[in-house]
């Protein structure tokens, strides 16, 4: 199974792109192609369903993995009672592994301290290397796992990539369980974390992509119609939504940007292009060894995506993917940095106009329930499965029919229990009859969608759906019907001709939601960042973090400092010839670090992740025992008073600083060293992750108080945060 992140329904040359993808289309022509296949709005859904053969809010998943309000349809991890497909296969004697992107696990608990039941290997894999987070740096990623230990990497290797890396982990694992057992089944999955932001690729495959959108998405977009057009993909019913114009999701026509909007927005489809590329070429390779070991021939391949493309870098962009969200808009600033876009010094999203261009030829993006939300690519190869390759396959199809399909296949009955429970009995279709006949009807008659807010129902071949606002009430009102059968694009809203149909489908979705575990509905509010559990209370607590000790876990430190005051403070030797890192917190995409540098100087360091490097420096400090404390003073207006005491004594002039929160700092808090990506880019260029050569005490964090706007704020941010992340 070879998952990818945020890939549109037309980002493959198989699809109508005009991106090179020859090894992924080589699954299409060895195999079968699924033209109307549908996944989850969003990752962590998606990840539940194809896992366990049920929709997602059954299984505890409702929507992206962060924190558990209470619901259970939202505990942001696999359910007791549900049983995985690896877990299955495992008990029938497959060899498991998983590389990649999981994003099943709960943010506080992907800690040291876990805990870990909800981690791969305790959720049916018998090996994993990948990240438990929903994206990653792919230059330098923040936090790698290897089963369930946390991998400590200090300094990445030159060219180091993590679509190539994962690719030689899972080829590694095979390779090795085929030396021992070469008549071991074996179940392999592949999370790649690209197409996800940050837009991060290698020099020369961006090089490779230079000039080809300058067109511009209004172009790219009916060029990918007509090539699908040609190829099948759509037939000449189907029409081309218009460019989206809906509140909140509109996309501008590309003739109206000036030149510099022009030359920016196409370096960042540049940049995705290249990611996609590489991925073709991964799979190229997981394919060839396959073949070449003599084990392609039996093993069934899937290709998809894990939703529609994506929206979040909304109407312009960004280099800044950590702190956009929070921090607003800076094409100017982003435009100073176009050189620098898709390298590890930046963390891009390009704007939705691209997203749009995507999903063609449907309607909106990513976290939608309508289709440019979860129509996505579907191949399915088995060269030694005596199917119609090279076919296509129009039958409505649902990721949680992946699941019973694949164990009917090899004959092998879901898992009754586990851990001495009772597991829920798996909902999914099985896709068996359509993939031996593309004449067959469609085994999946129904389906139920809800993404923060956005609700929709399918129903032999009718459809509603809604696009909520969010801060507005659920409202019957909101109910849009379709006639997929004539109108695949959502084009022609049939809600005031057919009341009678419409009532039905609002009745049966009320039904399924019940039953499926979807209420209270959420808009991305309340229950995943305003309601905290108490036991979560202890990691805002103060802190004492030793040299020695690993990375501090993102979240974990992120609680330390988020949305208030917080210092930190320790005691440091100064000699005339140590130098160092004494604390970082954060990386290129936003932090900030205390060091020691030459001359026995001081310098408190604030990267606001669009490059900005605000410092105070204090030069220097005599020999001896010094006690370093650093301020960060929540003023109000998303603002810190950033200061520096020397022995208790406030040195050089206060700064204020942009605050950094929520996915911002993505790298978590290191003690006598700044590792992976640096807060200080150019230092690291010299000295690697400049480990302090002196001798330093530990370092205690405190958490302090708010700012004094956030009474009337906090909700707000904290909403306005739920609604925007993916």
């Amino acid at each position: 199974m070879i998952l990818v992140d945020d890939l549109g329904y037309a980002d493959l040359g198989c699809y109508g792109s005009e991106i090179d993808t020859p090894n992924i289309d080589r699954l299409a022509g060895a195999g079968l192609q699924y033209v109307d296949f549908h996944s989850t709005p969003m990752c962590s859904p998606t990840r539940a369903a194809f896992l366990t053969g049920l929709n997602p809010h059954a299984a505890g998943v409702g929507t992206v993995a962060h924190s558990d309000p209470g619901f259970p349809g939202y505990a942001m991890e696999l359910a007791d009672d549900v049983a995985t497909l690896p877990e299955t296969l495992r008990a029938n004697g497959y060899a498991t592994y998983m590389v990649g992107k999981w994003h099943l696990a709960k943010d506080s608990d992907q800690s040291d301290a876990g805990p870990r039941h909800s981690w791969p290997c305790q959720r049916g894999f018998d090996q994993f290397y990948g990240f438990l987070d929903g994206f990653t740096n792919l230059h330098q990623p923040h936090r790698l796992v290897r089963d369930n230990t946390p991998v400590e990497i200090d300094t990445y290797p030159e060219g180091y990539y993590l679509t190539d890396d994962l690719t030689d982990e899972a080829l590694a694992m095979i390779k090795a369980g085929k030396a021992s057992n070469p008549e071991q089944p074996f179940f392999l999955y592949v999370a790649h974390g690209a197409i996800h932001a940050p837009l991060h690729a290698k020099a020369d495959d961006i090089e490779a992509q230079r000039g080809r959108y300058a067109d511009g998405w209004d172009a790219i977009r009916a060029r990918r119609f007509e090539r699908q057009r040609e190829l099948g993909v759509i037939d000449d019913t189907i029409e081309l939504a218009p460019r989206n114009s809906e509140a909140n999701n509109d996309v501008p026509a590309w003739d109206t940007l000036d030149a510099t909007q022009r030359e920016l927005y196409a370096r960042y489809m540049e940049v995705f292009a290249a990611m996609v590329s590489d991925v073709d070429r991964n799979t190229g390779r997981l394919l060839d060894d396959l073949e070449a070991m003599g084990e392609l021939d039996n093993t069934i391949v899937i290709f998809m995506s894990d939703n529609g493309a994506s929206r979040e870098g909304e109407m312009v962009g960004t280099t800044a993917y950590m702190v956009h969200l929070t921090a607003g808009d800076d094409v100017e600033t982003d435009y100073e940095r176009l050189d620098l876009i898709g390298g590890p010094q930046s963390s891009p999203h390009y704007p939705r106009g691209w997203a749009m261009a995507g999903n063609t030829p449907f309607r909106l993006y990513k976290i939608n329930t309508h289709a440019g939300g979860h129509t996505v690519p579907f191949l399915f190869s088995w060269p030694a499965g005596n199917l119609d390759v090279g076919q296509k396959r129009r039958q409505y199809s649902h990721v949680s029919d992946l699941a019973p399909t694949l164990l009917e296949l090899i004959g092998v009955d879901p898992v009754a229990e586990r851990n001495g429970v009772a597991v829920k009995t798996m909902t999914g279709s099985s896709m068996v009859p359509t993939l031996r006949a593309a004449d067959a009807p469609a085994q999946r008659t129904e389906a139920i969608y809800e993404m923060i807010g956005h609700r929709g129902f399918y129903r032999d071949g009718w459809e509603i759906v809604t696009l909520h606002q969010p801060f507005t009430p659920f409202h019957e009102t909101e109910w849009e019907l379709y006639n997929l059968i004539d109108d695949r694009t959502e084009l022609h809203n049939l809600a005031e001709l057919e009341p009678e149909k419409l009532a039905e489908l609002a009745a049966a979705w009320e039904s399924a939601a019940w039953d499926g575990q979807i209420f209270p509905l959420d808009e991305g509010t309340g229950l995943k960042y305003v309601l905290r559990p108490p036991r979560n209370e202890v990691v805002q607590q103060p802190l004492t973090l030793w040299r020695g000790t690993p990375t501090l876990e993102r979240w974990r430190a992120l609680q330390l400092i988020w949305l208030r005051s917080f210092t930190f403070a320790l005691e440091v030797e100064i000699t005339a010839s140590d130098i160092g890192t004494l604390v970082a917190h954060g990386d290129q995409s936003g932090g900030y670090a205390l060091y020691i540098v030459e001359d026995s100087t001081a310098v408190l360091m604030h990267n606001n992740g669009r490059g900005k490097l605000t410092t105070i420096t204090v030069p220097g400090l005599p020999a001896g025992m010094h006690r370093l404390e650093a301020s960060f003073e929540a003023v109000g207006a998303n603002t810190w008073r950033m200061s520096l005491l020397v022995d208790g004594a406030v040195a050089g002039e206060p700064e204020d600083v942009t605050m950094l929160y929520g996915m911002s700092p993505f790298e978590g808090i290191s003690i006598g060293r700044d590792p992976r990506s640096p807060v200080w880019w150019e230092r690291h260029l010299t000295h690697g992750s400049f480990h302090y050569s002196g001798e330093m005490g530990p370092v205690t964090f405190t958490p302090g108080a708010g700012p004094p706007d956030q009474p009337a704020d906090l909700v707000d941010i904290l909403r306005q945060m739920g609604a925007r992340y993916e």
